[in-house]
């Protein structure tokens, strides 16, 4: 029979469903860091086979979140300063990127909803709700990425920003989440005004703002 032309309508494949209830879990703290990760457990936990858990084991390694070595158990990976500085560069760069392509093509709508997820952002974090904060900052930038259709772009997004979101939990947990509501503002400007390469500059920015202090040696100091 001929193929037919009426499309399904969109469903996630088992694995990036997978893949993203793990990444969540890692990201929010409910996997710990250096947690031992066992197919079995997590296919049970999950309801799932064991197949589309081994392939989001690989693409969270891929991704700096998982860390897997031959023949030994795989864990969560610990929140590294290194690690988070070498996902923070590459996804500080797409962001200015995506932002520059955005700008000519934001609509009025676009700036709206902008704005619309900023205020959601400062009253989540005046509230102290840090995963609603969270989720509105996530919302904020994802107009951009939408707007600009650089699909390879929003992909090295999605695989590395996860990385900075486990670190993302400390800053905005502090007075650095009403700077980054300033920051915000201060680029819904910027679009709107059509200045793609300011905008641009104030996105990496943004991204680069992100620090996290090493972890305290448990032995104390030497």
């Amino acid at each position: 029979m001929p193929v037919p032309t009426e499309s399904l309508p969109p469903r996630p494949l088992l694995r990036e469903d997978v893949l993203a209830r793990l990444r969540d879990a890692i990201v929010d703290g409910t996997l710990a860091p250096d947690e031992q990760l066992r197919d079995t457990e997590i296919a049970t936990w999950l309801g799932v086979s064991r197949t589309p858990v081994r392939e989001a084991l690989l693409e969270l390694a891929r991704a700096g979140l998982v860390r897997a070595t031959p023949g030994r158990s795989t864990i969560v990976a610990p929140v590294e300063p290194a690690a988070v500085g070498e996902a923070q560069s590459v996804v500080a760069a797409m962001h200015a990127l995506v932002v520059r392509e955005a700008v000519p093509r934001l609509t009025n709508d676009d700036l709206d909803a902008m704005r619309a997820a900023n205020d959601e952002f400062t009253a989540a974090q005046q509230a102290g709700d840090l995963d609603a904060a969270l989720d509105a900052d996530a919302r904020f930038h994802q107009i951009a990425i939408a707007a600009s259709g650089n699909r390879a772009a929003a992909a090295v997004i999605a695989q590395f920003e996860p990385v900075l979101l486990r670190a993302e939990r400390l800053r905005f947990a502090s007075h650095e989440g009403a700077e980054s509501a300033a920051r915000h503002a201060r680029l819904i400007e910027l679009c709107a005004a059509g200045d793609a390469d300011a905008a641009g500059r104030l996105a990496e920015q943004t991204w680069q703002t992100l620090t996290i202090e090493p972890a305290p040696d448990p032995e104390g100091p030497a």
